[in-house]
């Protein structure tokens, strides 16, 4: 990917199959040319905010959506988007988690620190790329930012 190519979706997502049938299901209903996936929050800060691996990335250019995992090595989802949401340039950025976690908890403190959509990820195959490819829909051809 050029440093500088419009991203669509930025996927955060530490679980390699997970991410696989997600990159499939939005690849497969053609609702986004440029998926990014990155492994971890650590590595998601620096490209979101063009820094390390990512400093000659601009940071003007964000994707269209974050699709978000909670429980991440390095820096967790929640600090993912606690960050997002702490700077002026990506406040408005539109984030959706999709994880595992169905701890009321992790609902709640995701709507407090500003989430666009909380989604449990389908345990099953069909559901669940189904689900994602309902999201890439909305979020990259529906939906309009500010």
């Amino acid at each position: 990917m050029s440093e500088n190519k419009t991203v669509e979706i930025l996927l955060i997502e530490d679980s390699d199959q997970d991410a696989e049938l997600a990159i499939r299901a939005l690849e497969k209903s053609n609702v986004a040319n440029e998926i990014v996936r990155l492994k971890n929050g650590e590595e998601a800060l620096d490209f979101i905010f063009g820094k390390g691996d990512y400093e000659h990335r601009s940071v003007m250019n964000q994707p269209k959506v974050v699709l978000l995992d909670l429980k991440m090595p390095k820096v967790d989802g929640l600090e993912v988007l606690k960050e997002i949401r702490a700077n002026e340039a990506t406040s408005k950025l539109p984030v959706v988690i999709l994880t595992s976690s169905k701890e009321e908890r992790d609902v709640i403190k995701s709507y407090e620190l500003g989430v666009n959509s909380y989604i449990v990820k389908p345990v099953d195959f069909k559901r669940f790329t189904q689900a994602v490819s309902e999201i890439g829909l909305y979020w990259v051809l529906l939906n309009q930012k500010p």
